[in-house]
């Protein structure tokens, strides 16, 4: 059985020489720990955009069964929810979280108690959603964890909106990534995600992510032990998007790629307040089916072969 990455790097001091050089990217005149680059000083708990400071706001931790069957398996993700956000998707699934941040503020000593708590739980995985702007406060509580015990792979479950910075902190220390490939055109981004440059940052990433980590590897009982999954939410009236996003998987991070096209949208946050009424609805079910089909033609590896029965049954 594959070991997790970042126990060999806390054997060799390396773990914790990361975490303090990931602390200096919250350091002033301007936070370099995600694209944004808010000229905020961090470190003294002042707050950008995404409206954390020195220390990560956790909105819930627990054993997670509606995740990827290769990571929830029969005992769950063990998913640790960040606040905040460095995005302003206007029909983000999780609003009161990402934008309203609602949580409780964790210390390092915290974060790596709620780690370990998954594992005597018996997750599968510590799952780190949202992790884009607390990088460093993941990496500065992880050795903590590690000399407690801790032995579970790990996921980074992000929207792909990372730093070149964070990414390379964290090569060794993910096992599994799973970014969430939003779209690819800058004028929808711009609309939707609330950066027009998007993409070209979400390719970037994704591309060094796969770099890192390759392609999905199971072990013998079918769980997710290192590797890239992609998710992409497919989104009311955007097939286009869809494909363009699914023939950038294909083609540049090639046919052995895993992904995962999710079809639980629904209105949510902003969609709601008259100005975005073109994805003020659930997608219809042909293009649901017209998503799937286009994976397939694409000759790309789909997990959870329940995804397409129970999407389309909720139409």
């Amino acid at each position: 059985m594959l070991e997790p990455s970042y126990l060999r790097l806390h054997r060799s001091g390396e773990l914790r020489a990361r975490a303090r050089r990931a602390l200096e990217l919250l350091r002033g005149p301007s936070c370099t720990v995600c694209p944004r680059l808010c000229t905020v000083d961090r470190l003294a708990d002042e707050r950008g955009l995404c409206r954390i400071g020195r220390r990560a706001i956790v909105a819930s931790h627990f054993p997670h069964f509606g995740e990827e069957n290769c990571l929830r398996g029969w005992r769950g993700s063990g998913t640790i929810f960040f606040s905040g956000c460095n995005l302003r998707c206007v029909f983000c699934q999780n609003f009161d979280v990402s934008w309203q941040v609602q949580g409780e503020e964790a210390s390092a000593e915290r974060l790596a108690g709620m780690m370990l708590e998954l594992q005597a739980h018996g997750c599968h995985n510590i799952n780190w959603v949202t992790p884009e702007h607390v990088v460093p406060q993941i990496l500065e509580a992880l050795p903590l964890a590690v000399e407690r015990g801790l032995q579970l792979p790990t996921v980074y479950n992000t929207s792909a909106y990372d730093s070149p910075d964070s990414l390379a902190l964290m090569d060794g220390i993910v096992d599994v990534y799973m970014p969430d490939l939003k779209m690819i055109s800058s004028d929808h981004a711009r609309r939707y995600v609330g950066k027009r440059e998007y993409a070209d940052v979400m390719r970037r990433n994704v591309t060094e992510m796969k770099r890192q980590v390759g392609d999905l590897v199971l072990d013998e009982r079918g769980l997710a032990r290192r590797g890239l999954i992609c998710r992409h939410l497919v989104m009311p009236g955007l097939v286009d998007e869809t494909e363009a996003v699914l023939r950038f998987v294909a083609e540049e991070l090639g046919p052995g790629t895993y992904v995962n096209l999710m079809g639980q949208y629904y209105p949510a946050g902003k969609v709601r307040d008259g100005r975005y009424e073109e994805i003020d609805r659930r997608p219809h079910a042909e293009e649901l089916e017209r998503a799937f089909e286009i994976a397939d033609e694409l000759g790309l590896r789909r997990l959870d072969g329940r995804s397409r029965a129970e999407a389309l049954s909720r139409r």
